[in-house]
């Protein structure tokens, strides 16, 4: 099910929209049961489906991005191996001294 508003939501107001989402749960289960407890649950599991539906393409926008950056950096490394292994060598250098010295 597609929601209507855009999907392009930020971490943020997805997290707010789950908690309001969380919040009205709580409210109608502790409210006791009416004529329009039926309509709310079905809202309910509108806006639900709806944000799960934007977790799930926020998931598959950020695996696309890793996975692009992966096959980047493997490229890199892949044409210059030398290069790689002195960068890594020297970020690990720096990393020691600096644990050396924190520990001291």
């Amino acid at each position: 099910m597609k929601n209507n508003k855009s999907t392009a939501q930020t971490p943020k107001e997805l997290l707010n929209d789950l908690q309001s989402l969380v919040s009205e749960a709580e409210k109608m289960m502790s409210e006791s049961l009416s004529e329009h407890t039926a309509d709310a649950v079905s809202a309910m599991r509108t806006r639900y489906d709806a944000a799960q539906e934007r977790v799930s393409e926020m998931y598959d926008g950020a695996r696309k991005r890793v996975v692009a950056g992966a096959k980047c950096t493997d490229e890199a490394i892949r044409e210059n191996p030398y290069q790689s292994l002195a960068i890594a060598g020297g970020v690990g250098l720096l990393v020691g001294l600096l644990l050396a010295r924190r520990g001291q």
